[in-house]
């Protein structure tokens, strides 16, 4: 799983304590960072942000692109953004991701 820094801040808003704690936790173990030209993504963060998607899921689509070949999200409006910007990796929910790789 591809960490960016976004998502470290969007936890940090998790108001009850133990929950982000767990999920932090959770990030620094399965977490990687990404390894590319971060001045290169944030272009790419401000061409996505300006035309239709808010900053921080501009930032998560972004790293994905650069990172990743499926960005997963649980988020129906984020895919149907990024469906519509022909972003640049396959967008997808979990369920539609686990019947596309056949797990079980």
């Amino acid at each position: 799983m591809i960490v960016s820094p976004v998502h470290f801040r969007e936890v940090a808003a998790i108001e009850e304590t133990r929950e982000r704690a767990e999920v932090t936790a959770l990030l620094h173990r399965y977490g990687t960072s990404p390894s590319s030209d971060l001045s290169s993504m944030r272009k790419r963060v401000e061409a996505l942000h300006a035309p239709r998607f808010g900053v921080a899921d501009a930032a998560h689509v972004a790293f994905a692109e650069a990172t990743a070949d499926v960005f997963i999200t649980c988020d129906d409006r984020l895919l149907r953004q990024c469906r519509r910007a022909s972003a640049r990796m396959r967008a997808m929910s979990p369920i539609d991701f686990c019947l596309a790789e056949d797990l079980r």
